[in-house]
């Protein structure tokens, strides 16, 4: 009887996981899991972690000048980065490790206070529709429309009936954008209350960080547990296939940067722009600029 062959097929190895799939909500996210000082992936040491950051500048340049470049040919693509965290979480800090591996072209950057009297007599999506970021541009939400369903709903600033309600029109507001082009990439900055209270406690001792202190952030801190309560509800009923959530463990700066970093260049990626054909004549245009060339030396 003759002996069956061994077959040369390996099985194919699994892709392993990345930042986004680390990181991001799904239907059974319990926030009360994450651990905010755990290092989920990448380097352990501060020093590397940065230098990784600051090497991917290269590429998410490149990557957001051909998203650019390809709006200039009727590309309605753009990426908006929400940035959402309680108070010292680093929203800062990270808008600025986004700044560092992206060039100043196509950046834009909002951040949403209190809303004004104006504001509050629209509808509260108005002021966010007002911000967002052009075809081919790269916005940032320092805060967002997720504060009508956090500080709104913890501070009872309007009745249940009508926050309760916004996480739908939440979900179907970002749903229309994103069927226009907008790629989200929405990022909890996830912070312990632990660290909260160090973050604070520094500014106070630091004269040059006391304008960056608000007595209100410790009455803020009674509340706690609703915030967290809030978040939850948010992060799981807002997470979709469209517009997805993520959270970023950020008791450690360096490695909140790392992260977010991490994020830009996958979903940039996965976008993956392209630079635009153009209708001219390559050949013609430079015998011409050629032809020119030669009568400025001829004099």
């Amino acid at each position: 009887m003759a002996k069956k062959k061994k077959s040369d097929k390996r099985e194919a190895k699994a892709a392993p996981p990345t930042v986004r799939d680390l990181l991001r909500v799904g239907p059974e996210f319990d926030l009360t899991a994450v651990d905010p000082r755990r290092v989920v992936a990448g380097p352990t040491d501060k020093v590397l972690a940065r230098a990784e950051a600051a090497a991917l500048e290269g590429e998410v340049t490149d990557l957001q000048e051909r998203l650019f470049a390809e709006s200039k040919q009727g590309g309605k693509r753009r990426l908006l980065i929400v940035l959402q965290g309680m108070d010292t979480s680093g929203k800062g800090g990270a808008v600025k490790a986004i700044d560092r591996v992206c060039e100043p072209i196509g950046l834009r950057m909002t951040s949403f206070g209190a809303p004004t009297k104006e504001e509050k007599r629209r509808h509260f999506l108005w002021r966010i529709d007002r911000a967002m970021p052009p075809a081919g541009a790269i916005g940032i939400f320092d805060r967002s429309h997720y504060e009508d369903v956090l500080i709104v709903r913890v501070r009872n600033l309007v009745p249940e009936d009508v926050w309760s309600g916004r996480y739908d029109e939440i979900n179907a507001w970002e749903q229309k954008w994103s069927e226009q082009g907008v790629v989200f990439l929405k990022c909890m900055l996830h912070i312990s209350k632990e660290e909260q209270q160090q973050r604070l406690l520094d500014r106070l001792a630091d004269p040059s960080k006391h304008w960056k202190y608000n007595p209100g952030d410790v009455d803020e801190r009674q509340l706690w547990d609703q915030y967290q309560a809030a978040y939850q509800a948010a992060l799981t009923r807002c997470s979709t296939a469209y517009a997805p959530w993520y959270v970023i463990p950020a008791d450690r700066k360096w490695h909140r940067d790392w992260l977010l970093t991490q994020l830009v260049a996958e979903t940039l990626r996965e976008m993956n722009p392209q630079y635009p054909t153009m209708d001219f004549d390559v050949a013609a245009e430079k015998a011409r600029l050629a032809a020119e060339k030669a009568r400025l030396a001829a004099g």
